[in-house]
């Protein structure tokens, strides 16, 4: 079968997931001698629009996992502004070395309920958003190595094809989805971190307001960036991303749950592929 474009699609707080979609994209448009579209649905206005994708479109839809699940909060925009017509698909998820649990399956459901035929599937590390240890600097050149070759693969599946399969892609998850990972401390008891949200270092902070503009949610009042107003997500851009250090976490809770995954899972993990 015969692709005329690809359309890439990717939320990405801190760039992980970006940089892997990014790189499919580009070798699938190599592969394939077909132009490709990126779209970045990371900002609430970018959430607004709804895109519907044409049979001979290649659609791929990259997220981050969170607690083994995709974000809760992108459900609305994936089950409702994203509409296919029987194209090809690729769904990929970005976990933070611990694993990615059912984020895949989940994803590629929602995708096959959207009316696109999920055809290949991949899971990569990234950097944790919680760390600066943990998969640090990944995606390396060693995952995007595998991008490329994982991206050459598909291309050669969907070559092969006469139609597309009424089948989902075979990806490792559950079905029921399990519940959202949740960390515990060493009574067993849940270390809930769901209203814990960043403070500011007054001392550093110059006011430029990058975090406002950076927050996913735009929860960061732009007037004073020290003011949460909405619900915080823990992607830690406006951590990671100020240039002066000016955003941190101090809550206990959420201490404890970096430092356990640090710990825990400090080994290199490699790349899923599904195909």
């Amino acid at each position: 079968m015969r692709i005329s474009s690809i359309k890439a699609l990717y939320f990405s707080a801190t760039g992980t997931t970006e940089t892997v979609v990014r790189t499919l994209a580009a070798e699938l448009s190599r592969s394939l001698d077909a132009a490709a579209g990126v779209y970045d649905f990371t900002t609430p206005q970018a959430r607004e629009e709804t895109r519907t994708f044409a049979p001979e479109e290649l659609v791929i839809v990259g997220v981050p996992v969170y607690a083994g699940r995709v974000p809760n909060v992108l459900l609305p925009y994936l089950k409702e502004k994203l509409r296919g017509t029987g194209g090809a698909a690729i769904p990929v998820v970005l976990f933070g070395n611990r694993d990615f649990d059912d984020a895949l399956i989940e994803l590629r459901n929602i995708l096959e309920e959207d009316g696109l035929r999920t055809v290949a599937a991949a899971a990569f590390a990234g950097e944790h958003a919680f760390s600066e240890t943990l998969a640090a600097g990944r995606p390396d050149s060693e995952d995007l190595a595998i991008a490329g070759q994982f991206a050459h693969a598909a291309v050669q599946r969907i070559a092969a094809l006469e139609r597309l399969p009424e089948t989902p892609v075979a990806v490792r998850g559950e079905t029921p989805l399990r519940p959202y990972y949740m960390p515990r401390d060493r009574k067993g008891d849940p270390v809930n971190i769901l209203k814990v949200h960043p403070e500011t270092d007054r001392e550093k902070c110059t006011e430029c307001g990058l975090c406002a503009s950076l927050c996913p949610m735009g929860s960061i009042d732009p007037a004073d960036v020290s003011r949460i107003t909405g619900v915080c997500i823990k992607c830690c851009a406006c951590v990671k991303k100020c240039p002066v250090g000016a955003k941190y976490y101090s809550d206990e809770r959420y201490l404890y749950h970096q430092h356990e995954l640090e710990e825990g899972f400090a080994r290199r993990t490699e790349p899923v592929l599904f195909l």
